[in-house]
C-alpha cells in the first residue's frame, strides 16, 4: 500500500459540510495535502467554492444514516462540519435534527466504517457564555440550560451525542470555532454580507457591541492539525480576539477606502428596532442581518475567550482581525462580488 506523508496508509479524508465556508477551505487543503482524489466530500444541492477542485462528491444527507455510510467508507478520518447554523428565526426543532439528530448519525455511520479519527467542528455557543466577566475555557459548563437559545442548546447537544460515540469506542476530537470570516465566503455568510454592505454603503447604522471574529484559514488549519495531534475526548476552542462591531467597521473603511456608518444604535434601540429589520430585509429579498438573535450574540458574547489549549497542542495561531479582513475584501473583488450588482 502507498503511505501518507504522516506514514499512515494512504486513504481517504471525508468532510461533510464541504460547501460552507470553512468546509470549502479546508477540503482545499486537504486536497494540497493528500491529494484531491484522497479527498471525498458529501453533498446535497451545491458545492460552494471548491466545485472544480478535482475532489469525489458524494450525494449525502445528515438524516439518512446509510448514505453516510456509503460515503464514509474506507475513510481513515471524517471531517463533520455540516450543521444548521442561522441568526434567523429558525425553529428549535430544524435545529435539533441536524445539529443533533444528524451528528448522531455521523457518529453511528463512523463507527460502522470504522474510522480512525471523527474531527467534530462545532461551535463556541455550545458552552454557556456567562459569567461574562469570567474567562470561558473548555472547562465551562454547556449550553444545555432552558434559558440557552435554540442552536446553542442544539450545538451542546450534538457535542454530547460525540461523546457518547467515544463511550462506544470512537475516536473523536471537538473543535469549538467562535464567529467564523476570511476569505473564500461565496455564499455569502451573514458576516461576508456585512462587509459587502460596508462596502457597497447600504448600511446605514451599526449597533454596539462586539465579539469574537477568527479566520476561516486558522480554523481549517486546526482541523488538520486535530486530525493527528488532538487528544481523544478534548474540546479546543478556537478563539481569535474580541472587537467591537465599530472597531471591525473601522477595519473595513481601512481595507476599502469607504467610509463606515458614524451612526451607531445602542443595544436597546437595535433591540427594538431588529424585528421591523427582519420584515423590512424580507421584504427586500435579502437575508435579514440584523435579528433578535443577532443583537442578543453581540449583547451577550464572552470577551474572554481562550484559545490557549488549541494554540499549546494544535499549534494554533489566529491572525490579526485586519489580515483577514483584508483578505476577504481581495478575494470578493477577485471573484467580481463587490459591484453593486453583484
Amino acid at each position: 500500500m502507498r503511505s501518507s506523508d504522516d506514514g499512515r496508509p494512504h486513504s481517504v479524508r471525508v468532510i461533510t459540510g464541504a460547501s460552507g465556508q470553512i468546509g470549502g477551505v479546508l477540503a482545499r487543503a486537504l486536497a494540497d495535502k493528500y491529494g484531491p482524489r484522497r479527498v471525498r466530500a458529501t453533498f446535497r444541492k451545491r458545492r460552494g467554492t471548491v466545485a472544480d477542485l478535482g475532489i469525489t462528491w458524494v450525494n449525502g444527507d445528515l438524516l439518512d444514516k446509510e448514505s453516510l455510510i456509503a460515503a464514509f467508507t474506507g475513510a481513515e478520518t471524517v471531517f463533520h462540519l455540516a450543521a444548521l447554523v442561522s441568526i434567523g428565526t429558525v425553529r428549535a426543532r430544524d435545529f435539533h435534527r441536524t445539529n443533533v439528530l444528524g451528528t448522531r448519525n455521523v457518529v453511528e455511520a463512523a463507527l460502522a466504517c470504522g474510522v480512525r479519527r471523527l474531527v467534530h467542528v462545532s461551535s463556541i455557543h455550545a458552552f454557556d457564555q456567562h459569567p461574562l466577566d469570567e474567562v470561558l475555557d473548555e472547562s465551562r459548563r454547556p449550553a444545555d440550560s432552558r434559558r440557552a437559545a435554540p442552536y446553542d442548546r442544539s450545538k451542546a447537544a450534538g457535542e454530547a451525542e460525540v461523546r457518547c460515540g467515544i463511550d462506544r469506542g470512537l475516536d473523536a476530537v471537538i473543535l469549538n470555532p467562535t464567529s467564523v470570516i476570511g476569505p473564500y465566503d461565496g455564499a455569502p455568510s451573514p458576516m461576508g454580507q456585512l462587509f459587502l454592505d460596508l462596502r457597497r454603503r447600504r448600511l446605514p447604522a451599526l449597533i454596539a457591541g462586539g465579539y469574537d471574529w477568527v479566520d476561516v484559514r486558522d480554523v481549517s488549519s486546526a482541523a488538520i492539525a486535530a486530525e493527528t495531534q488532538g487528544r481523544c475526548g478534548e474540546n479546543y476552542l478556537l478563539s481569535g480576539n474580541w472587537h467591537t462591531v465599530q472597531e471591525l467597521a473601522e477595519l473595513c473603511e481601512q481595507a476599502t477606502g469607504v467610509a463606515a456608518p458614524r451612526l451607531q444604535f445602542p443595544i436597546f434601540a437595535a433591540r427594538v428596532w431588529a424585528p421591523f429589520q427582519v420584515v423590512l430585509d424580507r421584504f427586500r429579498g435579502r437575508p435579514p442581518l440584523y435579528t433578535p438573535a443577532s443583537v442578543r450574540v453581540m449583547a451577550h458574547a464572552n470577551r474572554r475567550i481562550s484559545s490557549t489549549k488549541a494554540r499549546a497542542e494544535l499549534g494554533f495561531n489566529p491572525r490579526s482581525l485586519a489580515e483577514s479582513i483584508e483578505d476577504t475584501y481581495r478575494w470578493f473583488d477577485e471573484h467580481g462580488m463587490l459591484s453593486e450588482e453583484a
